[in-house]
């Protein structure tokens, strides 16, 4: 399978949030499921997020949050990605995320959140249920050079 026929999702990590497990499981989990994932790490701004999801062409932008910062700094996220011109990327929250939080980050435009102990197949299935198959990396324009394409560290 050619690498532009699959699904691109970028895991990313916003603000001081220094707890990734989480987030490198659901990324190493993508990826055995074909799809074509890459992971910032640690400690990234909302600009950074932005800044990575426009310039890998990502279908799928996931968001981890252990930190509790997810209503000040997701709305910064999606405002970027909107005026990035990348507001039809698919956008998933996971971590520990309040339930009373949830409806105020679907207003967002996130279209999913998740808990832990969420099963990742039921994040992929979401995934290639939501991704339209003649959208895939649509926002790409050119060739993508990525740092960390598809490595996800244990």
């Amino acid at each position: 399978m050619e690498t532009d026929s699959k699904i691109r999702v970028l895991i990313a990590k916003a603000g001081l949030d220094g707890h990734d497990r989480g987030a490198k499981v659901v990324a190493r989990s993508l990826a055995e499921a074909g799809m074509d994932v890459i992971y910032t790490g640690i400690r990234q701004t909302p600009e950074d997020i932005v800044d990575a999801a426009v310039r890998e062409g990502v279908d799928v932008l996931g968001l981890s949050i252990f930190s509790g910062a997810h209503l000040e700094l997701f709305p910064r996220i999606m405002n970027g990605l909107k005026q990035k011109g990348m507001g039809e990327v698919v956008v998933l929250a996971g971590g520990i995320i309040p339930d009373d939080d949830i409806p105020e980050l679907k207003k967002l435009g996130i279209r999913a959140v998740y808990g832990p102990g969420t099963p990742v197949s039921q994040i992929a299935g979401f995934i290639r249920e939501t991704v339209p198959q003649g959208k895939k990396n649509a926002a790409r324009q050119g060739p993508v050079k990525s740092r960390s394409r598809s490595s996800v560290q244990k």
